[in-house]
Order: C-alpha cells, then structure tokens, then sequence
C-alpha cells in the first residue's frame, strides 16, 4: 500500500513539473519552444524592462516574425547597471532612433546556441565576432565554462540562462546590457 501511495505522489510530482520539463524557467516562467520570443518573453519576470523597450522602439512584430534570430536578452537586472534615468530617456520619444540601435545591437540573424558560438570562437582563437542587425560587431567567447560577449565599448556580458528554445530562434539570457559606440 505504501508503494502504491509513494508511485502516486510521484506521479503527482511529475504531473505538476511536466509543464517545465525541457523548457527552462526563465524569470519564472517556462519558455517554450512552440512559442516565438515576444510570446515568451512577455513572461518572464525577469525582462520587463526589455519587453517595454522592445514595444516602445516597435520591434515588436520584427521578434514575432519567422527569423531566425538569436536575442541576447539583458534582464531588469542588467537594465539597473545602467547610469540612473537611462532606461527612462530611452524611452522618450525622442530617443527611439538610439533606443532601436541598442536594441538591434542585441539580436543576430541567426539562430545560434551557445556550442555554435563557442565551436566559431575556438575556430578563431578563442574569440569571434557576432555582426548584430544593429551593426554591432559583439565578441564571444569561452572563458570557466561560460559565454561572454563583449560589446563594441570594451563592457561584457555573461550568458546566466543559454540556448532558451524558440519558434523563431533562441534567447540567451546576459547579464549586463550591450551598447553600441556612440
């Protein structure tokens, strides 16, 4: 009788976490494969501040569409970093142009894991450089186990959460935000 009972609470277990199986949580949510960025980062927790960009500099049906892309996708956290009332003056209307360039700087037009990157940069001495659709030439590389990006200004990112599954590419969660030579 206590096997049976023990079989059902763990049948219950797995019934209750299936939802997040083989899709990673993301700012708790799980993000799932069948569903295209905006869909799935819409929410996470954790990406407000990017989703409200990326509505504001009317990117939304560009992250909707069929791609590929690869979006290095800064959390609020990464926003934070950044000098007080940055995102806010982003936001103005009268920054859209440079809100876009950041933006873009964040996505590739491809879809690319993090072995792929990391396979790219052994091939080229440990480094390569990911052309954005912002015009942004970002270095990746390899360094303790973990994907770094480095931005045109010489500041670097971490991939906290990589290889994030998409109908239209992947997201690799980082945790500082990557900004075009202004």
């Amino acid at each position: 009788m206590q096997t049976a009972i023990r079989a059902l609470a763990t049948a219950c277990a797995l019934a209750i976490a299936a939802p997040a199986l083989g899709n990673p949580m993301v700012g708790g949510a799980p993000m799932y494969a069948s569903k295209n960025i905006i869909q799935n980062a819409l929410n996470s927790k954790d990406h407000t501040t990017l989703v409200a960009a990326v509505k504001a500099a009317g990117l939304v049906p560009t992250l909707e569409g069929k791609g590929p892309f690869t979006v290095f996708a800064p959390t609020n956290a990464a926003f934070a970093k950044l000098p007080a009332g940055t995102v806010e003056s982003l936001l103005k209307p009268e920054n859209h142009a440079k809100l876009v360039q950041i933006l873009t700087c964040h996505v590739v037009a491809a879809k690319l894991t993090v072995a792929d990157i990391e396979k790219a940069a052994m091939q080229y001495g440990g480094a390569v450089a990911l052309n954005t659709v912002g015009g942004c030439k970002i270095n990746a590389m390899e360094k303790d186990g973990h994907l770094w990006l480095q931005d045109p200004n010489g500041d670097m990112a971490e991939v906290t959460i990589p290889d994030v599954m998409q109908s239209n590419g992947v997201i690799q969660v980082i945790d500082t935000v990557l900004l075009p030579k202004m």
